[in-house]
């Protein structure tokens, strides 16, 4: 039989792209994965390695320097690196995110202005809505704009910011009540700002500060970060759009994508799972042979590739019905939401596969131990997107009594 999580209807173009990307991962990820992992170290020569290939301007299009691909595209690039390392993943993820956002909801002069950069990877984006007070419920931001002539002054703290230090570019959503008078509903008096600013750590840019990396239990090597503004200036021509008040609903546009990056992530840890989980238990024997002559073991592997296929077909699903403009946050969160918790699912059986060895760091099923949590609460909780999809189902089944 094929490989697991084969995809159906790919053209010729996307073939190579995956054949290529795949090829990337088992020769210069796989091997070093681990190892960085431990000592929470930036991968930078895998990521001059991913601007090589032009990965950074896969879903740009065209004529801004881009290879112009579809988000499905996009999704199995995805889930090919997080198969080797799910940080790499990470580092690309918000930096689509944010050129999406762009792409989508940009004037022309921001477009002009930051794209040709993106898709060469001279400038890496970032996106910030999280605030130490708030996890999901977005409209408790307290973070402000403030308008002052051609300018904006930003202050707040933000917080769990992916590639906050590497970044150079970050969409900040903030509250701004400039022409939106008191009692309008709070996501209606957001905006979001493109924020530029030099890399690294500290004050990198008058008004704004990167503290430091937050230390994390996995999801080590791509830096997460708070971000600080106190007394932050902007050019109001540096509001996504020209216009205040539609930052909520971009960022929402921009989530749906980041929800099928995390289901993508979710596929690929848990394929790499499966593969040392089927490969240890054929190398291991327990009495008289190997253990993957057990039936118990038999059961686990089937149940592993069962979740791994599914989990793929709902991501692919929620990637194509996005691509084909139709609205997919209940795809996307079902997506994000089954793929969470089979790689968690599969990573654990995995682990239970490798016995007393899966508590060693010397075995990489150790490492997805501790990465697979993040999934489960990346772009929004399984509790958040069961509520997308419960209020959606309800919408699609309204009874009409």
């Amino acid at each position: 039989m094929a490989r697991l999580a084969q995809t159906h209807g790919l053209t010729d173009v996307q073939r190579e792209i995956l054949s290529t990307v795949r090829e990337f991962v088992d020769k210069e990820i796989i091997p070093v994965a681990t190892e960085l992992e431990h000592r929470d170290e930036y991968p930078q020569a895998i990521v001059d390695g991913l601007k090589e290939l032009g990965l950074f301007g896969l879903m740009i299009p065209e004529e801004y320097g881009g290879l112009g691909e579809s988000l499905l595209t996009y999704a199995l690039c995805v889930e090919e690196i997080a198969r080797g390392w799910m940080s790499v993943s990470g580092i690309i993820n918000t930096h689509f995110i944010v050129a999406y956002m762009l792409k989508q909801h940009g004037t022309q002069e921001q477009k002009d202005h930051f794209l040709p950069r993106m898709a060469a990877g001279d400038i890496r984006g970032a996106f910030s809505m999280s605030e130490p007070g708030l996890g999901s419920d977005v409209s408790a931001i307290t973070s402000k704009a403030v308008r002052d002539g051609d300018e904006y002054v930003l202050t707040g703290q933000k917080m769990w910011l992916t590639n906050g230090g590497t970044s150079s570019l970050v969409a900040v959503l903030v509250r701004s009540d400039e022409g939106h008078p008191e009692g309008t509903a709070p996501h209606k008096s957001m905006t979001t700002f493109l924020v530029e600013k030099e890399p690294g750590f500290g004050e990198v840019r008058p008004g704004l500060t990167i503290p430091g990396k937050i230390d994390k239990m996995g999801y080590k090597g791509v830096d997460t970060t708070e971000l600080i503004m106190d007394g932050l200036r902007i050019p109001a021509d540096r509001v996504l759009g020209g216009v205040t008040g539609r930052g909520f609903y971009q960022m929402m546009d921009g989530v749906e994508v980041g929800r099928v990056n995390v289901a993508a992530r979710g596929c690929g840890v848990a394929q790499r799972a499966f593969e040392l989980g089927v490969q240890y238990a054929q190398q291991r024997h327990t009495f008289g042979k190997p253990i993957a002559q057990h039936q118990a073991i038999q059961f686990k592997l089937a149940e592993m590739a069962t979740k791994v296929e599914a989990a793929h077909a709902m991501m692919v699903n929620a990637a194509r019905k996005k691509d084909s403009g139709e609205r997919n946050d209940l795809e996307a969160g079902m997506a994000k939401y089954l793929a969470s918790e089979y790689c968690k699912e599969v990573v654990e059986d995995a682990f239970r596969i490798h016995g007393g060895y899966g508590f060693s760091k010397e075995y990489e099923i150790e490492r997805l131990y501790r990465e697979a949590p993040m999934l489960l609460i990346g772009e929004g909780t399984a509790e958040i997107q069961k509520m997308i999809i419960g209020r959606r189902l309800l919408e699609e089944y309204r009874f009409q009594g």
